[in-house]
């Protein structure tokens, strides 16, 4: 449990997907202009990463390895992830359209988000070459580790959203309109988690 809880801390808030380790910075800044957006977005990359992270550990523990065809392992996580990203898709499309339409191409990027296919091929080197593991935890530990990191990346783009959100009423000096002071923003804020990094 202990174990757990520690897996649970250092990858949503220590090792921040987007601040410490900088993935998935397009949708980091691309959907990070309001709150509802980019919660809505946070909850599709929970979803899709926990499931590819329990996805992607049963094929690698169960038939790549196996069949010693570990090398395929990247193909064939992208294709997990796409299809899991389809779904999403889908299902915002039919249920929640007017979330659908204010995501906009940034949910097909999910595909491509190198946040997702980073935690699943992390969890190759960190759990699933442990032989002190069995096949249980290796999977447990995996998908703890990918739902933390997609709330870490949650808890980012939304204190981002935030303060865009504040930021757009303030007067800022020319040079740092735009583009600019969102990348200071994304800097302060790597400084402030950074200082989490003794807490484990």
């Amino acid at each position: 449990m202990k174990e757990l809880f520690v897996i649970l801390v250092a990858s949503s808030i220590v090792n921040n997907v987007v601040l410490s380790q900088f993935l998935g910075l397009c949708p980091f800044f691309g959907v990070s202009k309001k709150i509802e957006t980019s919660a809505g977005m946070g909850g599709a990359v929970i979803f899709v990463i926990t499931l590819a992270s329990f996805v992607t550990s049963l094929i690698y523990n169960l038939i790549l390895v196996p069949t010693g065809f570990e090398y395929l392992q990247t193909i064939v996580f992208i294709l997990v992830i796409a299809a899991l990203v389809q779904f999403v898709e889908m299902f915002l499309k039919k249920n929640i359209p007017s979330l659908y339409s204010s995501l906009g191409v940034f949910l097909p990027l999910i595909t491509t988000n190198c946040a997702v296919l980073g935690v699943a091929i992390n969890n190759i080197g960190n759990y699933y070459t442990n032989e002190s593991l069995g096949l249980g935890m290796k999977v447990l530990y995996g998908v703890v580790d990918g739902f933390a990191t997609a709330v870490g990346f949650t808890i980012a783009i939304v204190i981002m959203a935030g303060i865009r959100e504040k930021i757009e009423y303030n007067d800022i000096p020319e040079p740092f309109q735009g583009s600019a002071i969102v990348l200071v923003t994304a800097g302060l804020m790597a400084i402030a988690f950074f200082g989490f990094s003794g807490i484990i």
